[in-house]
């Protein structure tokens, strides 16, 4: 079993798609035995399962690149994003934050208000913001530190507590279908925890993020309020947001 998966994983990175009733005749096994394997692969985050099929995700699923890699990434657009949000919002006076990277460049601009309060499970925020005006208060938790984070339980209920006005969200694939998706499950627990508890959701995603599905979905388009990209998006993106009511920034 393991020599077939391994081998229709090599198939799908090749070719990008593959059909359940083309491997059940390629391997002479039955469709059901196909489906169980592109269930692992679907797992193990390198597939998205399709209607009759799979196809291979650009974006790995399971992706969880250590803080310090992700940071430098597309760094010009998190600050145009950092930009967009703190000029629309520069009088908020609670919110929640969460990990990403989008997010850090944001709160970097919030930092001399002092008549902010920000709850967030990151530790990193901390370490960045040593030095500033606003009130951070952290969730604590179970640290993981490949994220530079909290999490678990003791995260979430503390989370509990608290009503603001403002959540910031980054994640790691928007899709239409799918809704707004991430690679740790444990992190979409808080996330979606998160979007609870406040009034407006806004969600900070660069355009590497359109059209990608990550492991697991943490939030359905009906509750975001805002969207902020560092670049227009493509026709169908406008109208969707237009569809779903969602303030679209770029």
């Amino acid at each position: 079993m393991a020599k077939r998966i391994d081998e229709i994983r090599q198939k799908v990175e090749t070719e990008g798609e593959v059909f359940v009733s083309d491997l059940s005749r390629i391997y002479n096994v039955t469709e059901e035995t196909i489906r169980r394997d592109l269930e692992k692969l679907k797992n193990d985050g390198i597939i998205t399962r399709t209607f009759g099929g799979a196809v291979l995700n650009t974006t790995p699923q399971n992706d969880r690149v250590h803080f310090f890699k992700r940071k430098g990434i597309n760094l010009e657009g998190k600050k145009k994003i950092a930009k967009l949000l703190v000029d629309k919002f520069i009088g908020v006076n609670t919110m929640m934050i969460d990990n990403s990277t989008t997010v850090l460049e944001a709160v970097k601009l919030f930092k001399d208000n002092e008549n902010l309060t920000a709850i967030t499970f990151s530790a990193q925020i901390f370490q960045e913001l040593d030095t500033c005006k606003m009130k951070l208060v952290s969730t604590g938790g179970l640290y993981d530190e490949k994220t530079r984070s909290f999490y678990g339980k003791p995260a979430k209920e503390a989370m509990k507590k608290y009503n603001v006005d403002l959540v910031l969200l980054g994640c790691k694939g928007l899709d239409m279908e799918r809704g707004i998706t991430d690679s740790s499950e444990g992190e979409a627990d808080l996330k979606s925890e998160m979007a609870s508890r406040a009034e407006c959701v806004v969600l900070l995603a660069d355009h590497s993020k359109f059209n990608h599905t990550a492991f697991v979905n943490f939030l359905d388009w009906d509750r975001i309020d805002y969207l902020i990209t560092d670049e227009k998006p493509s026709h169908e993106w406008l109208e969707f947001c237009e569809q779903m009511k969602i303030k679209l920034m770029y």
